[in-house]
């Protein structure tokens, strides 16, 4: 059964919904809260927390449940209420789909996934009791090490949830990394995929033929001295430290699927004025003749796109740097997010954006030079990279090989241009020449990188170019 049980529902669980399933124990039941009140938990007898309800979410943004869950949510606006079991305790898991299939009856909706919420009756659970471990405070951790916080996941995608964004940040504070085990069908959703990028921090698949392995290298791993660690295989030595690959990992189909990647950063300068996600706006508006969809500090997105309250929410948190997810429309796949950080030059808005093409889709390349014009002459553009990789339209990241991008064009802000000497920024080792993008006086650069855009002597091209602006 799942360790995660989440309610879809047409109407706000009001509190004696709420508290209809929270008695899913029984009365007896103790509950607890945590997260300033935003976390309420049932617990056994020994106040250890045996389900975790976090507190509803308004959803206003189509395609989020259909995206995460693969689910069929109500009528936009819903609310999304998730509730964590206490891994390897069959009534705490029993006690949380009980509680979703109860506010799923009087808040009229349905609850993800469907087995686990099949029965409205009181869980009998006396005498049930948790391990006492120092992961039981924490309702998204399942094992706790002096190396590692381990998350037992069992959902179609992970997802950068409330919850997982609070293991993470539990992890770093205590120098930890974080490991998230899946079974094979899991995706990531790319808002994840940097977070467990970082040894030792890692995504752990279980596989049939090969037990575990890492879902973005392939590496064969093992549970060694308090974490998963990549197996050596049997012919490597101390120069030459390998590790052997997964066998389900190179199972490649190639789809004809492409996505196309844009990384850059702005700068603005810090006064009352200042509007954040204009600069992405423009981009989506460009390449997609709209908006973004939606908005949130989490996985799912839940607000409408809206560049002022993004502003204003990250004004509330600043100097404390903020992160945003922005998504598109369910026919346009789309995906970005923005982390604001305020800086000696001003406020920094680093953004990593993708979009999703099918084999009868061409992504709009020719558009790249004009997106480039209007993030450097309108938003202070500091630089910009951009690619193509064969990779899911859905953008989902599959615990599969997948190509790394190759660069199609990297851009190079006004401020950016000015501040190199002499003719460097416009006399490249590169084939084509740079492009000039705005006023005369004072230009961004262009620069259009040569070659097939599937081929991966681009990244040749790029290096070039990358030490020619260095002055090396």
């Amino acid at each position: 059964m799942t360790k995660d049980v989440i309610a879809l529902t047409q109407r706000m669980p009001d509190p004696w919904a709420m508290l209809a399933g929270l008695l899913s124990g029984g009365p007896d039941k103790l509950v607890d809260t945590a997260g300033e009140g935003a976390v309420v938990r049932l617990c056994d007898e020994e106040g250890r927390p045996l389900v975790s309800v976090e507190a509803p979410l308004l959803v206003q943004v189509a395609g989020e449940a259909e995206r995460l869950l693969g689910a069929t949510p109500p009528p936009l606006p819903y609310w999304w209420t998730e509730a964590r079991a206490t891994t390897g305790v069959e009534e705490a898991e029993r006690l949380a789909g009980t509680f979703a299939a109860r506010l799923a009856a009087l808040a009229d909706g349905s609850a993800w996934p469907p087995e686990a919420a099949q029965s409205l009756a009181v869980v009998k659970t006396e005498g049930v009791s948790v391990a006492p471990t120092p992961a039981a405070a924490q309702p998204a951790v399942d094992v706790l090490t002096d190396k590692v916080a381990v998350v037992i996941q069992d959902r179609p995608v992970i997802a950068m949830t409330a919850w997982l964004q609070d293991a993470i940040q539990t992890a770093a504070g205590a120098e930890l990394g974080l490991q998230v085990v899946t079974p094979p069908g899991t995706t990531l959703s790319p808002a994840v995929r940097d977070s467990l990028s970082n040894w030792p921090s890692r995504w752990v698949v279980r596989d049939e033929r090969d037990g575990y392995y890492d879902g973005q290298s392939g590496a064969v791993l093992r549970w060694q001295d308090g974490m998963f660690q990549p197996v050596a295989a049997a012919d490597a030595t101390a120069d030459d430290p390998r590790t052997p690959v997964a066998a389900s990992y190179q199972e490649v189909t190639d789809t004809g699927d492409q996505q196309l990647a844009l990384t850059f950063r702005t700068v603005h300068p810090a006064d009352e004025r200042l509007v954040l996600g204009g600069a992405l706006e423009s981009i989506w508006r460009e390449l997609t003749g709209e908006p973004p969809a939606g908005w949130g500090t989490a996985e799912p997105a839940n607000l409408p796109w809206s560049p002022r309250q993004m502003t204003d929410l990250a004004y509330e948190r600043a100097p404390e740097p903020t992160w945003f997810v922005v998504v598109g429309t369910p026919d346009r796949p789309g995906l970005a997010t923005v982390r604001v950080t305020r800086t000696k030059a001003g406020v920094e808005e680093h953004v990593t954006l993708m979009f999703g093409y099918g084999p009868d889709e061409e992504p709009p390349v020719e558009s790249l030079p004009r997106v480039a014009e209007v993030l450097a002459t309108r938003h202070r553009l500091l630089s910009m990279l951009v690619q193509v990789r064969k990779a899911r339209r859905d953008l989902a990241v599959p615990p599969r090989f997948e190509g790394p991008g190759v660069p199609l064009a990297f851009v190079l802000g006004a401020e950016e241009v000015r501040q190199m000497p002499g003719d460097r920024a416009r006399n490249t080792p590169l084939s084509k020449p740079p492009v000039p993008l705005g006023p005369k006086t004072r230009p961004a650069m262009y620069y259009p990188l040569p070659g097939d855009p599937l081929d991966l002597s681009g990244w040749q091209d790029f290096e070039r170019l990358m030490r020619h602006l260095k002055g090396e």
